[in-house]
């Protein structure tokens, strides 16, 4: 038992919480990185850049931790919320248990989960989903109209329902171009070990570009940045996730699927800490600017006005329902693939 203590107080010593913020009065937000760690330039950096942008406007400093093995979700949690957390935002669908467990403890601490919610609604816990389907219909539309060989691929992380749903918006996207287009899927694994892999998302990308393919989609977490690598040793196109990664390797990043979680931490901070937070579940996509795409000084050359004027279009016109992404989550089917 002693030595099963000194490997928890070891694990946290090397989570790197961030301990200036804790204090026991006043208000304490606090965020949780998911396995992929805080600077995976994906879905933890965003949230990271959320609590950065909170901390510059309010002068507020934040709690904060990374999760590098499963086992620690509770104890990282529960080590929160004895350092006065007022509000604990996690990242990754694989925190839902945890949060659900400590929040039944701590009633008066806020929580907050992303693309999960509780089975039974729980007054302190809220829900963030986002409609990653609405921007990797877009990311589709652009990689149908740019591709020269009318293959396309797209690659995974963990071979979960939340990921099927950015290749099926992919998919969807690049059948509202073309009706030929050949479009090859594949996973990195059906383990959490799928988001941080950088030499098996290069691995797959190879095998895609092998196979004729010039622009593949990485919704992959740190998996991905392998996946964008080899696409500029090919020469080839790639499109990013989460963050805006077309600085990362310009001129062959078509664009970035921006899933902003930047924007659920910052809001969810503003509101906790004004008072008006709310538990329950909250669906972010295109119109409430939680999805969208990157257009910058990295990838415009590739992008020409007409293919922006159609990026723009079919933007509005999912917003305004004329076209209906179907959401793989729903049924567990693609009507594009």
């Amino acid at each position: 038992m002693a030595g099963g203590l000194r490997g928890a107080a070891l694990a946290l010593a090397l989570l790197g919480l961030t301990t200036g913020a804790a204090r026991a009065e006043g208000f304490v937000p606090a965020v949780v990185y998911d396995t992929g760690g805080k600077f995976d330039k994906s879905f933890n950096q965003a949230a990271y850049e959320g609590a950065e942008r909170f901390k510059k406007e309010t002068g507020i400093p934040y709690l904060e931790a990374e999760i590098s093995a499963e086992g620690q979700r509770e104890l990282v949690l529960r080590s929160l919320v004895r350092r006065g957390a007022s509000i604990i935002f996690s990242t990754g669908s694989d925190q839902r248990a945890a949060v659900i467990k400590v929040a039944a403890d701590a009633p008066t601490v806020k929580f907050v989960l992303v693309n999960v919610a509780p089975d039974t609604p729980l007054p302190n816990v809220s829900a963030i989903f986002f409609r990653e389907e609405e921007g990797s219909f877009l990311a589709g539309v652009a990689a149908a109209s740019v591709s020269k060989t009318g293959k396309l691929g797209f690659i995974g992380g963990m071979d979960i329902p939340l990921i099927r749903r950015f290749s099926c918006g992919y998919a969807q996207g690049i059948r509202s171009v073309s009706a030929t287009d050949e479009i090859i899927v594949n996973m990195a694994g059906t383990t959490a070990a799928a988001y941080h892999d950088p030499t098996r998302g290069a691995e797959l990308a190879l095998g895609q570009f092998d196979r004729g393919v010039d622009i593949v989609f990485a919704a992959a977490g740190n998996t991905g940045t392998g996946v964008l690598q080899a696409a500029e040793d090919k020469g080839k196109l790639a499109i990013g996730v989460d963050s805006n990664q077309d600085y990362l390797h310009p001129g062959h990043m078509l664009t970035s699927v921006l899933k902003r979680l930047d924007n659920a931490v910052y809001s969810s901070f503003k509101s906790a800490q004004a008072g008006t937070w709310q538990p329950g579940t909250v669906s972010l996509g295109l119109k409430e600017d939680g999805i969208g795409i990157a257009v910058d000084e990295y990838n415009r050359p590739l992008l020409s006005p007409e293919l922006l004027k159609t990026l723009d279009d079919t933007r509005d016109k999912i917003i305004a329902g004329t076209i209906k992404v179907h959401n793989y989550v729903d049924d567990k089917t693609c009507p594009a693939q």
